[in-house]
């Protein structure tokens, strides 16, 4: 079976317009700190303020300006913010946004926010930003700030195609936070229920048969009912880590001891088959030798808690 990267969707609202672009990369240095690891571009600056939870702007070293360039954080997806503000207190954003750019701002703050941004590609860009793992000195060492938002469960992981230096330690990383319910995989963090101890979960199979391309509908989200009680999802949503996700519409219900799927491709919907209509697949599949390590699935109530999801590889 031919692999295939997922098509991504743009990571956040903000953009680079009328922003620096980035000064080449003055040298290399190891990506990961163990034995083994790839060798990345570096560029270091101070911070300037976080806008939302996987974004930053920061004044280079070296490029002889003052100006700020906007950063998209490589591995990490943050909830989306709606209203950014220096100010915390005037930050409005979906359940989960507003933690996640507070912490992003500890973190920075910890290393008196100055950063070291590393990427495999000087042109790894998001909506024009350039794509940069993001680390913080601490105690003389350098730590790195999306890992770190990762295994809190602030963020999703994210994987980037031709950026799969750091895939490895997040794909652990979420797995960790997802195992112990940190933030994100606190189920109820954002309001109890609906349906709260239906015990619903979520199984995806991102290696459609044959090409991926020519079986979209191979694709699929499956929501599993465990209980004794059908469970309404209208208004639910599924995703990948990425920005896109699909709706359900009026009047769907998971069955008791039943399922309810979303295929990527077009269909005509069913009560159990639901059908995205998009026209590339989404999920990244498993493939070593291309240095993909996986991907996930997630399922959000009306709410915006994530109430079920699959991180694969399952290990």
């Amino acid at each position: 079976m031919l692999r295939r990267l997922a098509a991504l969707a743009a990571a956040a609202t903000l953009t680079a317009t009328g922003l620096a672009t980035p000064a080449r990369a003055a040298t290399t240095t190891a990506c990961r700190s163990e034995a083994g690891s790839p060798r990345c571009q570096v560029w270091t600056g101070k911070v300037d303020w976080a806008p939302d939870g996987d974004t930053i702007r920061v004044d280079l070293a070296g490029d002889g300006t003052k100006d700020l360039v906007s950063v998209r954080i490589l591995g990490i997806q943050a909830m989306e913010m709606k209203t950014y503000s220096h100010y915390p207190e005037r930050r409005r954003g979906d359940c989960h946004a507003i933690a996640a750019n507070s912490r992003l701002e500890e973190l920075l703050a910890a290393g008196g926010n100055y950063v070291r941004l590393t990427s495999l590609k000087a042109s790894s860009r998001s909506e024009g930003r350039p794509l940069r793992s993001v680390a913080v000195k601490i105690d003389g060492q350098w730590r790195d700030v999306g890992e770190q938002m990762v295994r809190e469960g602030y963020t999703l992981w994210q994987a980037w195609p031709g950026e799969w230096a750091m895939d490895e330690a997040y794909h652990r990383a979420a797995r960790e936070a997802a195992a112990a319910g940190r933030e994100l995989y606190d189920t109820d963090s954002c309001k109890p229920g609906p349906a709260q101890n239906s015990g619903l979960t979520l199984t995806v199979n991102a290696d459609a048969d044959g090409l991926d391309e020519k079986n979209l509908n191979g694709e699929w989200f499956r929501i599993h009912n465990p209980s004794a009680a059908a469970v309404p999802i209208a208004g639910w949503w599924v995703r990948d880590s990425g920005l896109r996700r699909y709706t359900f519409p009026a009047g769907t219900v998971v069955p008791a001891g039943g399922d309810v799927y979303v295929h990527i491709g077009k269909g005509k919907n069913t009560a159990t088959h639901k059908y995205w209509g998009l026209t590339k697949p989404i999920f990244t599949n498993v493939d070593p030798a291309n240095h993909a390590v996986g991907d996930g699935g997630y399922l959000f109530d009306v709410h915006g808690d994530l109430r079920a999801w699959m991180i694969y590889p399952e290990v």
